[in-house]
Formats: C-alpha cells, sequence, structure tokens
C-alpha cells in the first residue's frame, strides 16, 4: 500500500512529516508504510540484534548494531530514490557516531553497511527475499541475513566479486557466517527467543 502517488526526492523524504509514529521507507520515489510486525517479529528482530551484539564483543571489532532505526540509501536503475529501513544493521562505530545527529541514513556516497537483517513478515516477503537482496549486493554490504519465522529458516547471504552466495539454516543449526564464525545461537533458538 503506497500512501500517495507524489513521487518525492531523498530531501522531502527527510523532510516528510506525516505527524504519526509510523515508519515510512522511501520506495523509487513514493513514501510507503512500513507494517507494525507482529510481537514475534519485534522479538526476533530483538535477539537478532542482541546477538550481533554479542558477537561484535567476542570478535572485538569497533562495530555496532542498531535495530530499525537506521536507513539505507538503494540504488534504483530509475530516476526515484529508495531509502530502505532494515531490522537490524551492523556498522562501525565511528560511521554510527557520524550520522546519528542528522537523518540517520546511509548514503550511497557512504561505506555500505557490514551486515543489514530483515525478519520476514508475510506481507514483506517477497520484497525481502528478492529486492532487497539485489539492492543489498549492489550496495556491496558483506552479509545480508534473512531470519524467516514463517518457513522456520535463516538465510545468510555473503558477497562475493559482487553476488550473494546463500547458505539456508534450519532448526538446530548454528546461526554462523564468515563475519559472525564463532556464533552460538540455533536457528531454533533465534527464531524462538
Amino acid at each position: 500500500m503506497t500512501l500517495a502517488r507524489q513521487r518525492y526526492a531523498l530531501a522531502d523524504y527527510f523532510s516528510y512529516d506525516a505527524d504519526n509514529n509510523t515508519k515510512y521507507e522511501l520506495v523509487a520515489g513514493e513514501i510507503v508504510p512500513m507494517s507494525l510486525g507482529s510481537g514475534r517479529h519485534g522479538e526476533i528482530m530483538h535477539q537478532l540484534g542482541r546477538y550481533f551484539e554479542q558477537q561484535i564483543v567476542a570478535l572485538g571489532q569497533a562495530w555496532v548494531a542498531r535495530q530499525g532505526m537506521i536507513g539505507v540509501q538503494s540504488p534504483q536503475r530509475g530516476q526515484w530514490e529508495t531509502v530502505r529501513i532494515p531490522d537490524v544493521v551492523v556498522l562501525p562505530q565511528n560511521q554510527w557516531r557520524e550520522i546519528r545527529d542528522r537523518e540517520a541514513v546511509v548514503l550511497l556516497s557512504e561505506p555500505a553497511p557490514i551486515v543489514v537483517a530483515e525478519v520476514v513478515s508475510p506481507s514483506t516477503r517477497s520484497t525481502d527475499y528478492r529486492a532487497k537482496r539485489t539492492e543489498y549486493a549492489l550496495l556491496g554490504i558483506g552479509e545480508y541475513w534473512v531470519v524467516d519465522a514463517l518457513a522456520e529458516q535463516v538465510m545468510i547471504c555473503t558477497l562475493v566479486e559482487g553476488f550473494y552466495d546463500t547458505v539456508e539454516l534450519k532448526g538446530e543449526q548454528l546461526a554462523r557466517s564468515a563475519l559472525f564464525p564463532q556464533g552460538n545461537l540455533s536457528v531454533e533458538q533465534l527464531l524462538n527467543p
């Protein structure tokens, strides 16, 4: 569902005020309200953010994980701009410090996030698996996690030579990746916090 047929530029999106608490993505120039998501969606998002933070500390990396509060400008072939708001974003601490006092959007001119993750909802399934996967690969995001409680799986996409190699994990398999090789949380634990 789109709010309006009017097309918005990035600057318009930054100043857009609908006078409510709804989050909006900018998709091909259109302001699109994001659904609230179920309680389970929120729990999984929280669990994933905590898991990434624990792994970041264990690895001694100067990264942070933020849940649902950072936008990522995506490349589009057309003239209209797109900003996605992933459920979880991992980026360097210094980059977070640079954007936290302005519009919290990683622009195309800035380094891409290290990891982005989406928790699949029935209404976002196609977008999470297809459109965002393509956009995030074009941006050069090292890992894209698709956490799907509906299919009871986690898909971890690792960027290799501009394309994502994919691993699908289920049940008691550990949610480990090239960036988080020491992970000790199973898919079952991640999906059922």
